[in-house]
């Protein structure tokens, strides 16, 4: 359970098995992970866009008519901290709150109408953050047709002019990677050189990679340690997981731009690798990375009985199709741009991100009074039916 705000989910049951289960709960629930291996390092709140099942590891809250449920779900996330701090040892190492303590964690209680209104502040927030993901995404799949239409369907600029030799166009080089680019290992480290000081150097480890590659802003870390100067990563920079926690394989092998992490940039820790083009331009890489397939052939290289590791010599090893040096900065031209747009909507999410997350818990606490507001609810409170 990893979404704020869950409208779909990675895996699903029938319909007569729901209606035969004891675990169905309506839309604007809110759901807590009461056990599991996340407790270690964070306590997880989410509420439900829609009629759903869940297991055994999560409780699920309704709230009575006197407590609004987006203001129990803001509440439950300003809580999170202290609520994982107080998570107890259970079996196999992992973790789990007893249910004495939610039950009997402090809820303020202020009047509807002002729970109300703070959830709609928070929402609105939230709301123009997944727009903007959406938008984001969009950008990203028009990226990934370009390339697909020029290096994958072979209809790049001029192919009708281009004698093709066993399926390949002539003046396009085949080698092994390490030709066209240097793999430069990450940096080992203890957990006590991990911090939230951000004084210290910002640390790309695999929080850093969502799930089937691209930049995961919120897993960003902090390094206190020492490192060398070829471990430093800048401003679209390109990364590649060479570890997976889980064994379905959706991280290992997935590539990432580096966002702007400021002038000093970042260091990349050993669960990753930095790839340095040579003979390619820095966008082609990625694309390539991204969505040539060749994560989705590189990662069945990767073994281990609980954690997965891919050797980045595997990487540098692999045979590759490499275009000609003009075809990828033509190529380059009309993609930069769309990376360049999702890098200023990334950006405005950041600082939306920021700014909602210092307003909760001055709503929460009632140190930013809402009474004498009036608040116009956001589009994700109206179709819960809040009035207006």
């Amino acid at each position: 359970m990893t979404q704020r705000r869950i409208k779909k989910t990675t895996h699903s049951v029938t319909v007569d098995g729901a209606k035969n289960g004891t675990r169905l709960v309506p839309a604007k629930t809110v759901l807590v992970v009461v056990r599991g291996m996340s407790l270690a390092k964070e306590f997880r709140v989410s509420i439900s866009e829609r009629e759903l099942t869940f297991n055994q590891d999560i409780k699920a809250l309704s709230p009575k008519n006197t407590l609004d449920p987006s203001f129990l779900f803001y509440y439950l996330l300003s809580q999170s901290q202290a609520i994982k701090d107080s998570a107890s040892e259970a079996a196999h190492g992992t973790k789990k709150v007893d249910m004495p303590v939610l039950e009997n964690w402090p809820l303020p209680l202020p009047p509807r109408t002002d729970q109300e209104k703070i959830a709609a502040i928070l929402s609105l927030y939230d709301d123009l953050i997944e727009s903007n993901q959406r938008r984001i995404a969009l950008l990203e799949k028009m990226a990934e047709e370009i390339y697909r239409e020029w290096f994958v369907r072979m209809r790049f600029p001029g192919h009708k002019q281009v004698k093709f030799e066993k399926g390949i166009p002539r003046g396009w080089d085949t080698d092994k990677a390490c030709e066209f680019f240097d793999v430069v290992k990450g940096k080992s480290y203890g957990s006590d050189e991990l911090t939230e000081n951000t004084q210290h150097m910002p640390f790309i480890t695999l929080k850093s990679f969502n799930r089937g590659g691209g930049y995961r802003e919120d897993g960003l870390k902090y390094y206190s340690g020492s490192y060398k100067e070829d471990q430093v990563v800048f401003l679209n920079d390109v990364v590649m997981a060479v570890t997976d926690m889980t064994q379905d394989r959706v991280v290992v092998g997935r590539v990432a731009r580096v966002p702007n992490l400021g002038s000093r940039g970042a260091v990349i820790s050993l669960d990753v690798i930095k790839l340095a083009p040579k003979k390619m331009t820095g966008t082609f890489l990625y694309s390539y990375m991204r969505h040539s397939g060749f994560a989705d052939f590189i990662k069945e290289f990767a073994n281990g009985a609980n954690v997965l590791h891919l050797k980045p010599d595997l990487v540098a090893q692999q045979k590759i199709i490499v275009p000609t040096k003009s075809l990828q900065e033509e190529f380059s031209k009309i993609v930069e741009p769309i990376y360049e747009k999702i890098d200023v909507i990334s950006m405005a999410n950041k600082q939306m991100t920021t700014i909602r997350d210092m307003l909760l818990p001055r709503l929460i606490s009632g140190k930013f009074s809402v009474e004498a507001l009036d608040i116009q609810f956001p589009p994700s409170m109206q179709e819960s039916g809040h009035d207006q």
